[in-house]
């Protein structure tokens, strides 16, 4: 048996079998073996998470590899290099000689590289009389080579994982979009369903997945996001067969009539002179307990009361305080197809609570308004001219709430 590949480390440090290991790959090496070595270090870099190294390890790999003069790695060819610490330093960006240590050792434990220590420790090339180099000391990069198949083998298939989840990642988003305003849709249309629930549903899948998933996480909430799409499309298919055509026909007038932009609620709100009429008291909170975050001092007792459904839309079912009414608009402006950067715009232009406010309200009146973002950003452009403001539009929605009781 062939034994002359063994080198035991000089110093303290101490022997392994997995150094072992690496000096017998590096040892049986077949002379045809060949890679070009920079594709060889990308398929490396690629592998990392499976070879156990850091980034930095891998900067004092790129180092080493610059040390050999042929952009080959052969097995036919000495692939030991020895540069001195101050050499590898300033090619390893600069890298301090306890960090270089570290993680020089660390390429050696993940099979690498392996040394090759001289009598001393030093690191050197013994040379002939035609000036090759008989022998060296120093880092020997023959186990990377040896170990090109299985290194390319993992970066093929982590690539395959990450382009897997790529389309993964992209269905969902589409997914998440269709069930978004498949169900702001059939609300709006009136469509029978317990859409509220299904929203829910769809709401627990979405924040439960981790911000940086997993290809198996990924795929899991895709399968559940896909069984809560076909539930919506179905419904939304028995509905649209159960119309007859009349019927569609009068649908569709009644949305073009309604597609005025001067709404209901500003007509109602405006006297004739077409200046906007200031909002009753009954609105305005008559006791303290308003909280700091009320808007101008409004009721929220009277924005329910004019706003019945969105107190559905609150934590546990239930509005009790400016704070859940503002997390119960953030879900209904979802369901209209709000976007968000309209409904950012309208908080910069009304505030919080004044955004939330007329997104409530938009929401009772929902089935009158053909585009509900559309709406709602010129009511934002109104607000920053200062002819707008939520509380005639909150009585003018008490005034038809008390003729129709």
């Amino acid at each position: 048996m062939d034994t002359t590949y063994v080198t035991t480390p000089v110093g303290r440090r101490p022997m392994t079998l997995a150094m072992m290991l690496a000096q017998h790959k590096a040892g049986t090496l077949p002379k045809d073996h060949r890679r070009n070595k920079w594709k060889l270090f990308r398929s490396v870099c690629e592998a990392r998470r499976d070879l156990c190294v850091s980034d930095r390890a891998l900067t004092v790999l790129d180092a080493l590899l610059t040390f050999l003069p042929d952009d080959e790695l052969s097995g036919s060819a000495s692939l030991v290099v020895f540069p001195s610490n101050v050499q590898l330093s300033i090619r390893a960006r600069g890298m301090t000689p306890a960090t270089l240590r570290r993680h020089l050792a660390m390429l050696v434990d993940a099979g690498l590289i392996a040394r090759k220590d001289s009598p001393n420790g030093k690191r050197y090339a013994r040379r002939g009389k035609g000036g090759e180099i008989d022998e060296a000391f120093g880092f020997n990069l023959a186990p990377l080579l040896a170990r090109a198949d299985e290194i390319e083998a993992v970066a093929e298939r982590l690539r395959l994982e990450r382009e897997h989840l790529r389309l993964a990642k992209e269905r969902l988003s589409i997914c998440r979009r269709d069930i978004g305003k498949l169900i702001a849709a059939a609300t709006l249309e009136e469509v029978p369903g317990d859409w509220t629930s299904l929203f829910g549903a769809f709401r627990r899948v979405v924040d439960g997945l981790p911000r940086q998933a997993t290809l198996l996480e990924v795929e899991a909430a895709l399968r559940q996001l896909e069984d809560i799409r076909s539930g919506v499309v179905n419904q939304l298919e028995t509905h649209v067969k159960a119309q007859n055509t009349g019927a569609n026909e009068s649908q569709g007038e009644r949305h073009i009539q309604d597609s005025d932009p001067e709404s209901l609620f500003e007509i109602e709100a405006a006297n004739h002179n077409g200046e906007i009429q200031q909002p009753g008291p009954e609105i305005f909170v008559t006791q303290t307990g308003g909280g700091e975050h009320a808007p101008s001092a409004v009721n929220l007792g009277a924005v329910l009361k004019a706003c019945p459904q969105v107190n559905s839309y609150g934590p546990n079912g239930a509005v009790r305080n400016w704070q859940d009414l503002t997390a119960a608009t953030e879900i209904v402006r979802t369901m209209l197809g709000i976007s968000r950067s309209a409904y950012h715009d309208a908080v910069l232009a009304m505030g919080a609570e004044g955004a939330a406010i007329v997104t409530a309200c938009i929401l009772e009146g929902a089935e009158r308004i053909n585009s509900p973002g559309g709406y709602l950003r010129s009511l934002t452009l109104r607000a920053r001219h200062r002819s707008f403001q939520p509380g005639p539009m909150l009585q003018a929605l008490l005034r038809g709430s008390r003729q129709n009781s």
